[in-house]
């Protein structure tokens, strides 16, 4: 699978019993996780909202594409894409919170981050995306949605996460490289391809400590 879509408070649990297996924890597919709703501390003093995404935030998420500045759609899509269509629309938002999530930040009712990992089907990998308004960068919702997601995909029997991302996007590499996860990247015609364990350490804990606390 290769998909080029659009990116607190509690301490989950971390251990995944049987690795490749959303059974295992008991998790219900299409069920609303709101056990994955947590506040999130921005590094300029703001506490926003994040909050596994729902069918009806579709007009919301329409509109957080048209916020984002050319260049944030063409780090991510990798080619001029300046609207969504129904299907995409249908597709981003209709998830299984198991295999496929999303994960969204809101101020107020305007999303302002996207974040989703997808299962390569039958194996414990998926790969991971996040995007967040212009405006909104630089505050710390990228590790902050990386850290979420993952601690959800590890939960639910996710081992690794990978990543597609132009060799310009330094944002987003800076996001990986901050994880504290173990990544690996290979560069290949403008491209980097990344992938890393999810399974927490010592010093992915120490980051989500301080992605909780808004200080990087």
């Amino acid at each position: 699978m290769h998909e080029r879509d659009g990116v607190s408070v509690g301490e989950p649990s971390l251990t995944a019993s049987n690795p490749g297996d959303p059974a295992a924890g008991g998790f219900v597919p299409w069920r609303y996780p709101t056990e994955l709703e947590a506040d999130v501390a921005t590094r300029d003093g703001s506490i926003l909202r994040l909050r596994p995404i729902r069918p009806d935030d579709a007009e919301q998420l329409v509109n957080f594409h048209g916020l984002l500045s050319f260049d944030s759609i063409y780090r991510r899509y990798f080619s001029m894409h300046p609207h969504l269509t129904p299907e995409e629309v249908e597709h981003y938002t209709r998830v299984d919170y198991v295999d496929r999530l999303a994960l969204v930040i809101v101020e107020g009712d305007q999303l302002v981050a996207v974040g989703r990992y997808d299962r390569y089907p039958s194996t414990s990998r998926a790969e991971v995306a996040f995007l967040v308004l212009d405006d909104h960068q630089n505050i710390g919702l990228g590790p902050s949605l990386l850290q979420h997601l993952a601690e959800a995909a590890w939960e639910r029997g996710i081992t690794e996460f990978t990543a597609e991302t132009l060799a310009t996007n330094r944002n987003m590499m800076a996001v990986f490289r901050s994880s504290g996860f173990p990544v690996t990247s290979h560069f290949e015609d403008g491209e980097i391809s990344v992938s890393f364990s999810i399974e927490p350490t010592e010093e992915s804990r120490r980051r989500r400590a301080d992605h909780q606390a808004g200080t990087v």
